[in-house]
C-alpha cells in the first residue's frame, strides 16, 4: 500500500521515503493537501517520455493512427465535390 508522509516527517526520514518510493509511489502532504510525490526515476522516465510523445502529437498523427488502426482495407470513398446554392453570393 502507498504510503502518505506529512512533509516534515518526510523531511526528516527522506532516505526511507526514497528508499520506499524504488517499490512504489511515495505521497507528500502538506495541512492534508497533497503537495508531492516521490517516485522511482525508471517510472519517471516512462511518464515523460508519454508526456512528450502526447504533447507532440499533431492531426497528421491523429490520421496515421487511423490507417494503422483501419489496415488493410480498400480506401475510404471521398465523393466529388459539387458547390451549394449560396443565395448571399447574388
Amino acid at each position: 500500500m502507498t504510503k502518505g508522509w506529512k512533509i516534515g516527517e518526510a523531511k526528516q526520514r527522506f532516505s526511507e521515503v526514497v528508499r520506499e518510493a524504488a517499490d512504489e509511489p511515495q505521497w507528500i502532504y502538506k495541512r492534508d493537501r497533497l503537495v508531492a510525490a516521490v517516485v522511482d526515476a525508471e517510472s519517471l522516465a516512462t511518464f515523460l517520455e508519454w508526456k512528450r510523445r502526447r504533447e507532440r502529437r499533431t492531426l497528421a498523427d491523429a490520421f496515421e493512427e487511423l490507417r494503422r488502426i483501419r489496415g488493410d482495407e480498400a480506401p475510404i470513398e471521398v465523393p466529388p465535390r459539387r458547390d451549394r446554392p449560396n443565395p448571399f453570393a447574388r
